[in-house]
């Protein structure tokens, strides 16, 4: 049983477009006290209406929302009003009535908003004004966002966009095309849209607008979506280095990190999406912007989803689901699906029930998300033993393709019907839904590729009928040089024509001259090329080799593991089934470094905060239903290599099986606090303390036959390193040793 993350990719893309880039309106750049200078300076009254305009909307769109801008602004227009009135200005009456519904908007009573929006529509429409494409692009802040929502704004801006045109208002003309963009890629017209942003780029560039980043940001989007991964990476990368040259500090920065976390994802750079969404998910808290929130908490989790790590799935989305509870009808249909199905696919069925029970409440109430909500209730059937339950479910799935009619929603049906089958032991229908699923996912990414192609070939059409434009202008400006220059000749003819022939074999020398030194160096280029490539092939087999050794290493452990496990069934002595238990726990904490190394870019070193993270929350799901223990942990991004990341994750593992085994017995409630962080003269500090029971009074460490606190002390001496405990008030561990010089030099 699985959920493809290829199917959320492309149907929850838009989602992720339009989301944050709701807030992509940063701070105006304008300065509000020289505004106020050139009020008091206005040489009439008509140039100060249009100069309090501006400031008013100054404050409306403020960075931050605080009611003081809003009044602010509220205070400017009535000011404004007052002397458009007086002089019966009436763009700025126009202008002004647009600005009063906008505020109105922004103090949250959207009703009243849209009545005084059609007042002024039909205000600058009765009096032919150049603010009537503002009033559409308005209109369309009262539409939903749903697909009749969308279409409406679509409407709305196709009448602004000509009239932005007629007006001469180019920049804001380049807005509403990057808005009409953003629509039509929600709708999934995405070749459309980006022909709409190829348009804005042109418009932007040719008035020395250089805050180009959101229009690359939507661009790498759609090139996510029609599969073209290289493109896609391109453009993010590209939206990500504008923003900087610009010294962007705004909001947009949680979109450009968001869509090159999918841009890594779809080049299978796993490690730089994860960085990529935690950085946009982090400036997403910090402006507490709770739908961005919850779509990179999904966005998370649907990337651990992928990589069959529903338990780091599952930590992902309780981080945020108390603190910034959804506020959208979808989002909480995606979050219930989201919990849903990794429980199912933990086979935790009892742990899924109550979210498949609300998402079959919300199934039966209305058909908003209802892609999620069949997913979810499909896949939970199949996981709890009901997959005779899930066809009615299948059925509903094929009405709602036909109405949507997206190839991918038909792989999707093709594959839960399979696996449904499959589990009610259907196998020739399920081989045959198996075939068919794949039928689907050929056609669906040679559609995108065709697409792709497509779109490619036009681009490479227009390009080369540009360059024929030019080389014609360039031969045409060299035929009346030429017309010119025989004029001359007839005055000249004799001096002309022996300059010429001087000039010619001269010319001829040095290029034939020229000519051998680049065959020479084309040659040698060749040479260098051929070697860079074999160096890159080798390069490459190293590195596979090596992801391919870890892989295979973990695996292995993993097997040890499992016949541990089941060797374990057969004993009833319990110091044996302790051993194999010890031995199990040592073996996960070397198959996790050996797992993060094939899953990683960097082969050679561990990121050990991060492994001290996994390996804690893997000890505590072993005795989770025994013990009551919390665990704090204060370490830093520390990296070493597998010749000193072995010890001590055996040392971590060895300290903490101890402490949860020994330090609090009788079910007694306890704390443990693990420690590691660089210190002085190049070393390394690993603490573990416990406010435990400690060791006996006469406990002597050099005569101790304990088994783990031999292994630690040898494991110690192998890192070259200091081992000491502290018996006060529970037990203390600390561990010092070197960095390996040998890693350093390396780097």
């Amino acid at each position: 049983m699985k959920f493809t993350f290829t199917s959320w990719r492309i149907l929850s893309s838009a989602i992720l477009l339009f989301s944050a880039f709701l807030m992509i309106q940063g701070q105006p750049k304008e300065d509000p006290k020289q505004l106020e200078r050139e009020i008091g300076k206005a040489e009439n009254n008509t140039q100060k209406v249009e100069l309090i305009i501006r400031l008013s909307d100054y404050y409306l769109t403020k960075e931050g929302e605080i009611k003081t801008d809003i009044d602010k602004a509220d205070q400017l227009r009535l000011q404004g009003q007052k002397l458009s009135n007086s002089l019966g200005y009436k763009l700025g009456m126009g202008k002004l009535m647009l600005l009063d519904a906008q505020i109105t908007r922004e103090k949250g009573d959207s009703k009243t908003a849209q009545k005084k929006t059609n007042e002024a529509l039909s205000y600058a429409m009765q009096n032919n004004l150049s603010v009537l494409p503002d009033v559409y692009r308005e209109l369309c802040a009262y539409e939903g966002y749903e697909e009749e929502g969308f279409k409406k704004k679509i409407k709305y801006l196709e009448l602004a966009i000509p009239l932005y045109k007629k007006y001469k208002l180019f920049k804001k003309e380049g807005d509403a095309l990057k808005d009409l963009a953003d629509y039509y890629s929600i709708l999934g017209e995405n070749q459309k849209s980006l022909e709409l942003l190829e348009n804005a780029l042109n418009i932007y560039k040719s008035i020395g607008f250089k805050e180009l980043q959101g229009v690359y940001t939507l661009m790498s989007g759609n090139y996510g979506i029609l599969q073209n991964s290289q493109l896609s990476l391109q453009y993010a990368l590209l939206a990500q280095k504008t923003a900087e040259d610009v010294d962007d500090k705004s909001y947009q920065w949680c979109t450009i990190y968001n869509h090159l976390g999918l841009a890594y994802y779809d080049v299978l750079k796993y490690d730089l999406a994860f960085a990529n969404f935690e950085k946009s998910l982090d400036i997403a808290i910090k402006y507490k912007n709770i739908s961005d929130i919850n779509v990179l908490t999904y966005n998370l989790a649907s990337l651990y989803c992928q990589q069959k790590n529903y338990r780091a799935a599952l930590r992902t989305l309780k981080k945020t689901e108390k603190a910034y509870p959804p506020t959208d009808e979808l989002t909480k249909i995606r979050q219930l699906f989201m919990f849903t199905i990794c429980y199912s696919l933990l086979k935790q069925p009892h742990k899924a029930e109550p979210y498949y029970q609300e998402l079959l409440k919300k199934y039966k109430e209305s058909e908003i998300g209802l892609y999620y909500k069949l997913n979810g209730i499909i896949i939970y059937l199949q996981n709890s033993g009901h997959a005779e339950e899930t066809y009615a479910y299948l059925e509903k799935f094929k009405e709602f393709a036909k109405k949507s009619n997206q190839l991918i929603l038909y792989s999707q049906i093709e594959l839960l019907t399979y696996q449904s089958d499959h589990a009610n032991k259907k196998y020739e229908s399920a081989i045959k839904h198996l075939k068919q699923h794949q039928v689907f996912r050929d056609s669906l990414f040679n559609m995108e590729k065709l697409k792709h192609s497509e779109a490619l070939e036009l681009q490479f059409e227009t390009e080369k009928k540009d360059k024929n434009i030019k080389l014609l202008t360039h031969q045409r400006k060299l035929q009346e040089a030429k017309i010119q220059n025989e004029k001359v000749i007839r005055y000249v003819f004799i001096g002309s024509i022996i300059a010429l022939l001087l000039f010619a074999a001269l010319l001829y020398n040095r290029s034939r001259l020229k000519s051998n030194a680049n065959k020479k160096l084309e040659s040698k280029r060749k040479q260098i090329d051929e070697q860079n490539e074999q160096l890159k092939k080798l390069l490459a087999e190293k590195e596979w080799l090596l992801k391919e050794i870890h892989h295979r290493v973990k695996n292995n452990l993993q097997i040890v593991i499992s016949l541990l496990n089941t060797q374990s069934a057969y004993l009833d002595n319990e110091d044996a089934l302790l051993a194999i238990q010890n031995s199990q726990h040592r073996m996960h904490a070397m198959s996790l470094i050996h797992q993060k190394l094939y899953q990683s870019d960097n082969l050679s070193t561990i990121d050990m905060s991060w492994y001290i993270y996994e390996l804690i929350a893997y000890i505590k799901e072993c005795y989770s239903s025994e013990k009551k223990i919390s665990f704090t942990m204060d370490t830093e991004k520390v990296f070493l290599d597998v010749a000193q990341a072995v010890p001590m994750g055996l040392i971590v593992n060895e300290a903490i099986n101890n402490t949860v085994k020994y330090a609090f017995p009788d079910d007694r409630k306890g704390e443990v606090k693990i420690s590691f962080k660089s210190v002085e003269n190049d070393s390394y500090e690993l603490i573990i303390s416990d406010n435990g029971i400690g060791l006996p009074k006469d406990f002597n460490i050099d005569e101790t036959e304990s088994l783990g606190m031999n292994l630690m002390r040898g494991l110690t001496d192998q890192l070259d390193g200091i081992f000491s405990l502290e018996n006060e008030v529970g037990l203390t561990i600390k561990i010092t040793f070197k960095k390996n010089i040998e890693m350093e030099a390396s780097k």
